[in-house]
């Protein structure tokens, strides 16, 4: 498989970034080892790219302002190519090379198989966009930790989201894997609380190309005023344009996981106007956040994207830990971690010790035209304090 321009270029920046020092002081002590292990082929490939530029940007910002702790930031990358036998092997080379802070899988599935390996690699793992409830709840892990929003807290926004929705009669189109099937049930069960109607459930498999058969079945259906969208990577670019070229713009269309900024980019302005739930956006007020988007801005001239945005975020989680710990043992660091309260670019959060979620903010948003880009743009915000308790599924052992 050829090599990509930007993952050369991602490997160049990677091996600068191991073999420069930051300070006299860092020399002093171990090296922070990140594994960078994402889908930088398959159907997450677009969303791998994002995750790993702002892993190596918030590695190259830690060292240029002397380490994380007095500690130089390493990274080194693994390809787990959208599956999880393959991101089992990435993972397991690069903490057997020594690089045992894992953080960047796209799909859950991974993020699980990976989690189920921890102890045995004497490593530790990030999520930072994997949704599904499991990685907190039956299938939790010490050594595992989730810095984004999970299917539960997306379920208690909608909850809320939906008393403003008009739309009464759905059509839900949704992946079929684990994170699909999840969604639908979260979206129907939000729509019948609010006394609405699905009246149609359609799960097309990762990797298809034609949605014509399925966008014929919503059509036929005048009833059906509204539908919700639950596709990933190339799946969900391809249903975007689909979706436009047969005119299914008439049913309002709303969104889990759907306007993220790769999609958008690659549809023209089939998405504009579509509505969802948003990881993160640039608009987020808080100082932590300012600041990020201003040296984002300042390198790539333009803000972060939702991916990176959480990426991000998910390597300050590590940071934090390590600062915590005083320690780059992956054990003693995710002892620490749990229970953490710290600053994050979402405002002071706290990394729940019952099962290692941590507790942000939610939001909604809708991909307009800001600052002369089509982008999805947060339109309205959930505090922290609608995110539901543990589920007591978490067993941690």
């Amino acid at each position: 498989m050829k090599t990509s321009p930007f993952k050369l270029s991602l490997m160049a920046l990677a091996i600068a970034a191991c073999v420069t020092g930051t300070n006299a002081q860092a020399a002093d002590k171990d090296p922070l080892k990140i594994g960078a292990v994402t889908s930088l082929s398959g159907v997450f490939a677009q969303q791998g790219e994002e995750v790993l530029r702002a892993i190596q940007f918030a590695v190259d910002e830690a060292n240029a302002n002397g380490g994380v702790d007095g500690r130089e930031v390493m990274i080194k990358t693994g390809d787990d190519e959208s599956t999880p036998k393959e991101g089992l092997q990435a993972s397991e080379k690069l903490a057997r090379d020594g690089y045992k802070f894992l953080i960047g899988p796209i799909a859950s599935s991974i993020t699980m198989a990976i989690g189920q390996n921890l102890n045995r690699w004497d490593a530790m793992l990030v999520a930072t966009v994997s949704k599904s409830d499991k990685i907190t709840g039956d299938s939790c892990k010490p050594r595992m930790f989730r810095t984004n929003h999970s299917d539960a807290m997306d379920v208690a926004m909608f909850d809320q989201w939906m008393k403003d929705i008009p739309q009464k009669n759905f059509a839900i189109l949704a992946a079929d894997y684990a994170w699909g099937h999840d969604s639908a049930k979260t979206f129907t069960k939000a729509a019948e609380a609010q006394g609405k109607k699905v009246s149609l459930t359609l799960f097309p498999p990762l990797g298809t190309k034609d949605f014509a058969p399925y966008i014929s079945q919503i059509k036929a259906d005048p009833n059906i005023d509204g539908l919700w969208v639950a596709l990933v990577g190339s799946d969900l670019i391809a249903y975007a344009k689909q979706a436009q070229s047969f005119g299914l713009t008439s049913k309002t269309t709303l969104g889990h996981a759907m306007i993220m900024n790769f999609a958008v980019n690659a549809t023209g302005n089939a998405m504009k106007g579509i509505e969802g739930n948003m990881e993160y956006g640039a608009e987020i007020d808080t100082p932590r956040n300012k600041a990020f988007v201003k040296a984002w801005e300042a390198k790539f001239h333009r803000v972060p994207t939702d991916n990176e945005g959480a990426a991000y975020n998910g390597m300050e989680a590590i940071f934090a830990g390590v600062k915590k710990a005083d320690s780059v043992d992956p054990g003693k660091v995710a002892k620490a971690l749990g229970g953490l309260e710290y600053d994050t670019i979402y405002g002071p959060a706290t990394m729940r010790a019952q099962d290692h979620q941590l507790v942000i903010p939610n939001y909604v948003g809708e991909v307009r035209e800001a600052g002369g880009t089509l982008r999805p743009v947060i339109t309205h915000s959930f505090p922290a304090s609608i995110v539901p308790a543990p589920s007591g599924e978490c067993k941690m052992r």
